[in-house]
């Protein structure tokens, strides 16, 4: 069988990086979280109160972020590291939830992950899950994934995501933060988070995670033929 790239967008909250990782583990791709690799520049910001109007500023803080990732064997998955520091955990708060959509419209930030993605996929045999990954980053993928689900239910995973790592955040709270990010994600600019031509919709409202697993596994055996 062939190796191919299989893209994965949709909104926040659709179960996209879960599912993609799954996937990955199954088909034993590479697994590559480009929402994480935004995160992880966001955080570097918000330490460094990097001001987002001075194309310098960002410039030069971008030059001092590196982003690797490492697979953790005791508990089976792959984290992100930022500059030698393990942020997978803090990454996912609402403080970079809140701020990452402001950080990742700016053009100067997007080429900069799209770069450093395309370089991680030239060997192809992964899984990468994002906004535009089957519209920018990798427009010929054999395989393009496009999650939606309904709000409300992604508010309430994001939720439950949240309070499992201590954070007690109200429902209506996320959820405005939800449509803030796919008002800001879909009306940007540049590489506005939309479904590629040739992308397979999913909607993950009331399916389970096996069945949104076995749905794409099934589509990308079909296309490593």
């Amino acid at each position: 069988m062939k190796k191919i790239i299989v893209a994965i967008d949709g909104y926040s909250g659709c179960g996209k990086s879960t599912t993609a990782k799954a996937v990955a583990k199954v088909l034993q791709y590479t697994y590559l979280d480009s929402g994480a690799m935004y995160r992880a520049v966001t955080l570097y910001f918000l330490r460094n109160n990097t001001d987002l109007s001075g194309n310098e500023e960002v410039k030069k803080a971008l030059k001092n972020i590196k982003i690797t990732f490492h697979f953790n064997e005791a508990k089976g998955i792959q984290e992100i590291f930022m500059n030698g520091e393990n942020v997978e955990s803090e990454i996912r708060g609402m403080a970079v939830s809140t701020y990452v959509s402001q950080v990742s419209k700016l053009s100067i930030v997007r080429q900069a992950m799209v770069d450093i993605q395309r370089r991680m996929g030239n060997e192809k045999g992964i899984v990468m899950d994002g906004r535009d990954i089957g519209t920018v980053v990798f427009p010929d993928a054999e395989l393009k994934i496009f999650m939606t689900a309904d709000t409300t239910i992604r508010a309430e995973r994001r939720q439950k995501e949240l309070l499992e790592k201590g954070e007690k955040i109200s429902l209506d709270i996320v959820k405005q933060n939800l449509e803030s990010r796919d008002k800001i994600d879909s009306g940007r600019s540049v590489s506005p988070l939309k479904k590629a031509i040739d992308a397979v919709e999913i909607d993950t409202s009331y399916l389970d995670f096996k069945e949104q697993v076995s749905r794409i596994i099934e589509l990308a055996k079909e296309r490593m033929n």
